[in-house]
């Protein structure tokens, strides 16, 4: 099974983003990424948050009914 993890190489070292996997010995594949240029960051999810969160609802489709609307009555 393949895994993916994030990190950022600088100067020749891996520095792992969140999880960093536990191993000994790996063989990997490496895809580089390019380096976003915009001053804003993504922002990312705590690790320990992670498969921990539930959406409930959306801008396209309200998590109840119109009718229990308050501001409607």
């Amino acid at each position: 099974m393949l895994k993916s993890y994030e990190a950022r190489i600088e100067n020749g070292q891996i520095q792992w983003l969140a999880e960093q996997p536990q191993f000994t010995s790996a063989r990997v594949i490496v895809t580089v990424l390019e380096e976003e240029t915009s001053p804003l960051t993504k922002r990312r999810m705590p690790a320990s948050l992670v498969g921990k969160a539930k959406i409930l609802g959306d801008i396209v489709e309200p998590i109840v009914g119109e009718d229990e609307w308050e501001c409607l009555k």
